[in-house]
């Protein structure tokens, strides 16, 4: 079942599952944020993991990522992607899912109709911490991304029951991460 936003705006009270949260859209010419009518809009932080330029045989390779394989930086209003890049941001909401919900992030349309594309992995049950957010500019020129403005929609889906084996039981490697966190094998 989908969540509305009256259960949202409970569980972000009553078991601190968004903070800081929202209780409304924010827009005043930013790209919107906050509760929506069946999710949440995810801002992006102010500090990004930018890909390197690397040699003509560099492979992206998940399995042997490094922090030397980036340039890392904090921004005061946007950063801007180089065209066919991508980098890493993180959420400035901390995330508490419970054990009876699971939730798909999207991106937000204003980026998509730029050429950027948003990917967030779901929100198991019993993941928290903040979200690492991977943000690809498609476009063949550079874009830019507004730290502290929406990038992405979260949607709730409640199960009846509470699943067998939670994210934190399994000790997930992404269990509260506190930052930009790079592939883990």
């Amino acid at each position: 079942m989908i969540r509305p936003d009256s259960w949202i705006a409970q569980m972000a009270r009553d078991a601190r599952m968004i903070e800081p949260f929202a209780s409304s859209q924010v827009k005043k010419a930013n790209i919107s944020y906050g509760l929506s009518s069946y999710g949440y809009d995810v801002r992006i932080a102010d500090e990004f993991k930018l890909l390197r330029p690397q040699a003509k045989d560099f492979v992206v390779d998940p399995k042997a990522l490094s922090d030397a394989h980036f340039s890392s930086c904090t921004v005061k209003e946007y950063v801007i992607l180089p065209p066919t890049s991508f980098a890493l941001g993180r959420s400035i909401e901390y995330f508490r899912i419970p054990r009876n919900v699971l939730a798909l992030c999207f991106g937000k349309p204003t980026y998509a109709r730029s050429g950027i594309i948003v990917n967030i992995t779901p929100l198991e049950p019993e993941w928290e911490g903040f979200i690492t957010i991977s943000i690809a500019n498609t476009s063949s020129h550079p874009a830019k991304v507004y730290a502290g403005e929406g990038i992405a929609q979260i949607v709730f889906l409640e199960s009846v029951d509470a699943c067998g084996v939670s994210y934190k039981d399994r000790k997930g490697r992404y269990q509260a991460q506190a930052g930009i966190t790079l592939p883990k094998v």
